[in-house]
C-alpha cells in the first residue's frame, strides 16, 4: 500500500485547552467568575479548511446564561460569542457534588429521613444521586437551575446504594441558589436491607476457574498511530472523545492498495441517548435522562485496564477535558485499539477436488465506557478485513431501583430481591454518520422484500423482489425498520460507477436492537426526544445540526434536533446526507440483571454494496500458525 497522509484533525492538548479558557477569561464579553463546561477542538465547517481552534461551551450564573465561542489558536483572537440566553448547558460534575451537600444540609431533607430512622449522625451512609429534572412546566423550576436530589443507603462506603433506595423523597435543588427550592414526600417505605454487595471479596466461594486465555501478539499489532490517526489493513480513522458526544471517529476511509483514499464517513458519533421510565409513580415517572446533552458522556470515560476491559496487545489514547475553572483534567486510558481473531471471514470445500480454501476474519476495535449514574455504556467499533463496519453497545451496570411493600402489585416495575424491584425502563440512543460514500454526494435508498402474486409469472409461489425506493426529501425520510420487508437502507454514490455499471454504495442493516419510544406521543419524554420515535431520519448536512435533540436539551421542553432539522424538508438526492440511526432496548428488569446487570448488546451493521468489484479480502494470504495451515 502507498504511503498516504493520514493525522487529519486532532483533539485538544491539555494546554491547548488552558490557552482557549485564558483567552476567553480576558475578553470583554466573558463575565467575570464565569463557568467552563466543556472544550473542545473546533471542527470547523466541513470542506473549510479551518486553522486550529477550539470550541467552548460556558456558563455565568448570575445572569443565568450560556454561552459558546471558538477561538483560533494559532492567533488567540475570538472567532464568535453565540449568547442563548434561557437555555441550560450540560450539569458540571462540581454541581452533581454541590446537589448532594445541598440535599444534606437542608432541614426538611434531613427530617424526612428522621421519619426512616436515618439520623444526622448518619449522614455519611446516604448517597445523593442528581436527576436531570426535565420539564413539566413545575412554577418551582421555571427560571432557575434545577435537579432532583433522591437518597439512597450505603451500609459501608463501598456498598452497593441501588440495594438500599430510600424511597419516596425527591429534593429539588437549584444549582445556582444552592438550596432545596421544594421538598416532596410521599411516604415512608422500609428500607431493603439485603445486600447488593457485588465486589468479589463478597461473593465467594466463587466458582472454579477457568483456564488462562492469552492473547499474544509477539510482533506487535498490526495497526499504527500517529497521534490519534489510526492505520489498519485498508483502513484510516481518527477516533477521540468528545466532552459531550464521548467516542467519536472522524474521517473514516478505505485505502486501495494502490493508495487511492476512498472517503467513507466523515464524522460517526452517538448524538444523544435517552432512558424513559415507565411506571406512574412521581419519584420514577419523571425519569427520562438525555444523558450526552443532560450530561456529557466524555468526562464520563472510564480509565481502562489491560486484561480486564481490554484483552490483547492494546494501544491506548488519553483524553482531556475542561474542568469548570478553565483548567483541564486528563482520563488516561479514554480509548482502548486492539485486534480480535473473529473466526471465519469466508471459506469453500470444493467436492470434486477436495480442496479447501479459508481465511480467518480478523477486525479491528476501538471502544470506550461510560460510567453514567447507575449504569456503563460501552460504545465499541470494529472494522473488519471485507470493509464492513459494525457499531455494537454493550449495556451494563446496575438497574435502576425501587423499594416496595412485600406483595404489593408492580404493574410497571419487576421484582429483583426481597423490597426490591426495578421501574420498566428503555435505552435508545440516536447514532449520527456524516456520509462520504466515495465523495460528499450522495442519496439513501429504502429497499424492501417484497413478494411477487402467485401465479403464471410466479408459478412456485416463491418469488419475490427487492424494491427500492429512494429518499429524496427529509419529509420522506423519517423511516422505521420493518422485519417483515426484511427492511434496510443503501446509501449510494449515482455519480461513481463500479466495474459492472452499478453506483458504489453502503448498507445500514438494523435488526439487533430496533426497539423505538414507546411512551405517548403528547408525553413529555416524546416532545423531548423525538428522535426515538423512528429508527432512521436522513438530513441535508448542516454545520450546526450535530445534536439529536438539540444542543441544550437541559430542561428543554422539547421540539428541537432532528425533529426540528427536518421540518425544513430540504431535497436529499445526490446532496450531502447525514443518517441519524436510532437503536435501542426495552428493559424489563429480571432477578438476574442484579447485583450488577449481564452485558446487553445491540448495535448495526454497515456493510459495502458494490462499493467494490468482489470480495475485498479474496486476496488475503491464507493463515500460516504453529497448529496447522488454512
Amino acid at each position: 500500500m502507498s504511503q498516504v497522509e493520514t493525522r487529519g484533525l486532532q483533539p485538544l492538548e491539555p494546554e491547548e485547552i488552558a490557552r482557549a479558557c485564558e483567552i476567553l477569561k480576558a475578553h470583554p464579553e466573558i463575565p467575570e467568575g464565569v463557568r467552563f463546561v466543556w472544550a473542545s477542538v473546533d471542527e470547523g465547517v466541513k470542506g473549510d479548511e479551518r486553522r486550529r481552534g477550539a470550541e467552548v461551551s460556558l456558563y455565568e450564573r448570575r445572569e443565568q446564561l450560556a454561552l459558546r465561542a471558538r477561538v483560533d489558536l494559532e492567533s488567540g483572537e475570538v472567532v464568535s460569542i453565540a449568547r442563548h440566553a434561557g437555555m441550560q448547558p450540560s450539569i458540571i460534575y462540581e454541581e452533581y457534588v454541590l446537589a448532594g451537600a445541598v440535599a444534606k444540609a437542608d432541614p426538611g431533607f434531613r427530617a424526612a429521613l428522621a421519619l426512616r430512622g436515618i439520623t444526622e449522625d448518619m449522614l455519611d451512609h446516604v448517597q445523593v444521586d442528581p436527576w436531570a429534572t426535565g420539564n413539566f412546566g413545575l412554577e418551582w423550576e421555571e427560571g432557575r437551575r434545577i435537579v432532583r436530589a433522591v437518597p439512597l443507603w450505603r451500609d459501608e462506603p463501598d456498598d452497593n446504594g441501588y440495594a438500599h433506595p430510600i424511597e419516596n423523597i425527591i429534593a429539588y435543588v437549584d444549582l445556582n441558589e444552592a438550596r432545596v427550592v421544594k421538598l416532596e414526600d410521599f411516604g415512608v417505605v422500609p428500607i431493603p436491607r439485603d445486600t447488593g454487595a457485588y465486589k468479589a471479596e463478597r461473593n465467594q466461594p466463587w466458582r472454579a476457574p477457568l483456564k488462562p486465555l492469552e492473547v499474544v501478539q509477539a510482533e506487535g499489532p498490526s495497526f499504527t498511530l500517529d497521534g490519534h490517526a489510526l492505520t489498519w489493513a485498508n483502513w484510516r480513522l481518527t477516533p477521540m472523545q468528545h466532552p459531550v458526544d464521548g467516542l467519536v471517529i472522524h474521517d473514516i476511509a478505505w485505502v486501495e492498495d494502490d493508495g487511492r483514499v476512498r472517503p467513507l464517513i466523515r464524522r460517526a458519533s452517538l448524538a444523544e441517548m435517552v432512558v424513559p421510565y415507565g411506571d406512574v409513580h412521581p419519584c420514577h415517572g419523571f425519569k427520562h435522562v438525555l444523558d450526552c446533552g443532560e450530561y456529557g458522556f466524555g468526562p464520563m470515560a472510564n480509565s481502562l485496564t489491560l486484561g480486564c476491559d481490554c484483552l490483547g496487545e492494546i494501544r491506548y489514547l488519553d483524553a482531556h477535558f475542561a474542568d469548570p475553572d478553565g483548567g483541564t483534567m486528563t482520563t488516561t486510558n479514554a480509548i482502548c485499539i486492539h485486534e480480535e481473531d473473529y473466526g471465519i471471514l469466508w471459506k469453500h470445500f470444493d467436492h470434486f477436488t477436495g480442496l479447501t480454501e479459508v481465511r480467518r476474519s480478523r477486525r479491528l476495535v476501538v471502544s470506550s465506557i461510560h460510567t453514567v449514574g447507575n449504569y456503563e455504556y460501552g460504545i465499541f467499533w470494529y472494522f473488519y478485513l471485507d470493509g464492513s463496519i459494525q457499531l455494537e453497545l454493550k449495556l451494563s451496570g446496575i438497574v435502576n431501583t425501587m423499594a416496595i411493600e412485600e406483595g404489593a402489585a408492580l404493574p410497571y416495575a419487576r421484582r429483583i430481591g426481597r423490597e426490591l424491584a426495578a421501574p420498566h425502563h428503555q435505552h435508545l440512543f440516536s447514532f449520527r454518520l456524516d456520509m462520504d460514500v466515495d465523495g460528499d454526494r450522495n442519496t439513501v435508498y429504502e429497499i424492501d422484500s417484497i413478494a411477487e402474486p402467485q401465479g403464471p409469472a410466479n408459478p412456485y409461489g416463491s418469488a419475490f423482489v427487492a424494491q427500492e425506493t429512494p429518499l429524496r426529501r427529509e419529509s420522506e425520510a423519517v423511516r422505521d425498520y420493518d422485519p417483515s420487508r426484511s427492511r434496510y437502507w443503501e446509501i449510494r454514490n449515482d455519480n461513481v460507477k463500479n466495474a459492472w455499471g452499478e453506483s458504489v454504495g453502503y448498507r445500514l442493516k438494523l435488526g439487533h436492537g430496533t426497539a423505538k419510544m414507546i411512551a405517548h406521543p403528547d408525553s413529555q419524554v416524546s416532545r423531548r426526544a423525538e428522535f426515538a420515535r423512528h429508527n432512521l431520519w436522513v438530513t441535508r448536512y448542516a454545520p450546526d445540526e450535530r445534536k439529536a435533540a438539540g444542543d441544550y436539551p437541559n430542561q428543554h421542553a422539547g421540539g428541537d434536533g432532528v425533529s426540528r432539522f427536518v421540518q425544513a424538508d430540504r431535497p436529499l438526492e445526490n446532496e450531502d446526507v447525514v443518517l441519524w440511526v436510532t437503536v435501542g432496548t426495552t428493559h424489563i428488569s429480571r432477578p438476574e440483571d442484579f447485583p450488577v446487570m449481564p452485558c446487553e448488546y445491540l448495535g448495526f451493521v454497515l456493510q459495502p454494496c458494490g462499493f467494490f468489484d468482489r470480495n475485498p479480502a479474496i486476496n488475503l494470504p491464507p493463515t500460516q500458525n504453529r497448529h496447522h495451515c488454512c
